[in-house]
């Protein structure tokens, strides 16, 4: 797929040390064993050997199924590692506005808005994220797609796709904290006071 197909020609010339046979994948191994009895009836001399096509064409394309796997694992890595992070930042935020959250449960907030305002800047922090590497992944992935001579065109839509996912990760990262601190007894956090 790295390069055009180009004009194609099989000539069969008299060669006895090649033959390209299409056979029917139910019985393999009888067919071959049959292919193998009539090619040393009409040439003895040179040894029967055979190669599968369709296993020559995935030798072509076993670093690209490699660098998926590799990517597969390193991304989702790379996402389980950032759900850490905003977890461990949810925590740290709901410990520091404790308080806040608590006067403001007494004045009447509903759980709603306490879970909306802190979720506010980690949301923030995302769509930052998304600006940055929107970019960064279009350039990546189309200096990559150059490299095959048939490849798909990059649609805004992949993006979009892209950005409400990591989005709705976030979200459901750091709801546990956000929805535990919204529920909590003010009385808990003011008592100190």
């Amino acid at each position: 797929m790295r390069e055009k197909v180009q004009p194609l020609a099989l000539i069969l010339k008299s060669n006895p040390r090649y033959l390209s046979i299409r056979i029917k994948p139910e019985d393999v191994p009888a067919t071959l064993a049959f292919l193998e009895k009539t090619w040393q009836q009409f040439e003895p001399q040179y040894p029967f050997e055979y190669h599968f096509l369709d296993e020559e064409l995935n030798q072509y394309y076993r670093s690209d199924v490699r660098l998926l796997l590799v990517l597969s694992i390193f991304t989702g890595l790379a996402v389980y590692i950032a759900c850490m992070g905003l977890f461990g930042l949810s925590i740290y935020t709901v410990r520091q506005r404790i308080k806040e959250i608590g006067i403001r449960k007494v004045l009447g907030a509903t759980t709603v808005s306490i879970i909306s305002l802190l979720s506010k800047d980690t949301i923030k922090l995302v769509l930052i994220a998304i600006v940055i590497a929107t970019p960064v992944a279009w350039w990546v992935m189309r200096q990559w797609l150059q490299e095959f001579a048939y490849r798909i065109e990059l649609n805004w839509w992949l993006f979009v796709i892209a950005g409400v996912l990591a989005v709705v990760i976030a979200m459901l990262t750091v709801s546990s904290q956000a929805i535990r601190a919204a529920v909590a007894n003010p009385a808990d956090s003011l008592k100190s006071e």
